[in-house]
């Protein structure tokens, strides 16, 4: 959810459109203008309709907006970062950087969007009632009130990641003190009601409504795999909670001459030794140049092996991401992900002292858990 159209910033926090939101647009629109409408107030010309539809659907994706920004504002109340908001077919996403510290703040949190759409959904049930004559004006009035108010029922269902499974979390979260177990049985009724929709939906499009069966397992398709990766990315921040960089970094790091080529590096010290990354010296080995990972190579057609170096492949010391060994992993996995890249030096004094890889961090997690720890 980090790629998207930029549609400025709100409070610090980048609003973006995510490519698929366009077609979710477009359907709403769509709908409006061929279904609603023409049925509702017949005679109007098929521009109109088409207008209203547009203008609807844009109101609509402003109103999903208001629902994320209710819960950005509340986090940022309670100093908890939030790294940008999406739209995308879905719905909307606010990318919340850490867990709330307590249950209050995260059912404040949670709960600050729904609330959001039940006030817009008053709004527009009150403006329907007062200009309810004008029915250009009425009926998308209406209709947004009735869907503002369907987008709070829907994200108060008590199962994560929903809101309701948010607020869900807290309550038991308070009860017990053990936000580990909230996760994990909110993650559950989730996931129930994910595959409750699937079956729905399923049983729909075979009773004959394609298009609205289809949709309705895509929903409980798309909660599913949210649940599972909620609860992995919380158990992958609880794993790496107070770990540091020193701990789970490579001490050695294998190295290869600036001049070497490529063929040269596979066979003579990538296959030997099972390394991926390798740090990049000048001729006498003793200036580091740059940083070369298997990665880089094989995105080299294999032809062009025996005529590139290193120093043309390689990251140039310059252009480095580093981290220090005294840093809080999940710090260092963020730096990690704004840059995009699956290893960065550790650097101490301007000196390489340690690798941190992905994949060191994969086996770290697998290795306590073996342990019990």
């Amino acid at each position: 959810m980090n790629s998207g159209i930029s549609i400025g910033k709100i409070w610090g926090i980048p609003l973006r459109l995510h490519i698929s939101w366009f077609i979710i647009f477009v359907l709403v629109a769509w709908s409006l203008a061929v279904g609603y409408f023409p049925l509702e107030t017949p005679g109007l010309s098929q521009s109109v309709y088409w207008l209203l539809g547009a203008v609807t659907s844009l109101l609509f994706g402003a109103s999903v907006l208001a629902h994320e920004l209710g819960h950005s504002y509340m986090a940022l109340r309670y100093k908890v970062p939030v790294n940008s908001v999406t739209l995308f077919i879905f719905g909307g996403l606010a990318q919340i950087e850490q867990e709330p510290t307590t249950p209050k703040a995260e059912f404040q949190i949670a709960v600050a969007g729904p609330l959001v759409s039940l006030i817009l959904g008053l709004v527009f049930a009150a403006i329907w009632l007062l200009i309810k004559p004008l029915e250009v004006i009425s009926l998308p009035s209406i209709w947004l009130a009735r869907m503002n108010l369907i987008l709070a029922g829907f994200n108060m269902i008590p199962g994560f990641p929903l809101d309701g499974g948010r607020v869900l979390r807290s309550v038991i979260w308070k009860a017990n003190n053990n936000l580990q177990k909230a996760t994990k049985v909110t993650a559950l009724t989730g996931q129930i009601f994910a595959f409750g929709f699937i079956a729905v939906g399923v049983f729909i499009l075979f009773s004959g409504d394609f298009f609205n069966g289809l949709w309705l397992a895509f929903i409980g398709w798309f909660l599913q795999n949210a649940a599972a990766a909620n609860v992995s990315q919380f158990t992958l921040k609880e794993s790496l909670r107070g770990v540091h960089v020193s701990s789970v970094m490579q001490r050695n790091i294998p190295s290869v001459s600036w001049s070497k080529k490529l063929d040269c590096i596979v066979e003579e010290d990538v296959i030997p030794s099972g390394g991926r990354v390798f740090l990049v010296t000048d001729g006498n080995g003793i200036s580091l140049r740059g940083l070369l990972t298997l990665r880089h190579v094989t995105a080299i057609p294999r032809k062009r092996w025996p005529e590139l170096t290193a120093q043309e492949v390689m990251i140039p010391r310059a252009n480095f991401v580093t981290v220090d060994p005294d840093m809080q992993m999940l710090d260092a996995l963020r730096v990690m992900d704004d840059a995009n890249v699956a290893q960065v030096p550790v650097m101490v004094d301007g000196q390489v002292v340690g690798i941190l890889t992905r994949e060191d961090v994969t086996h770290y997690i697998r290795m306590r858990a073996e342990i019990g720890m």
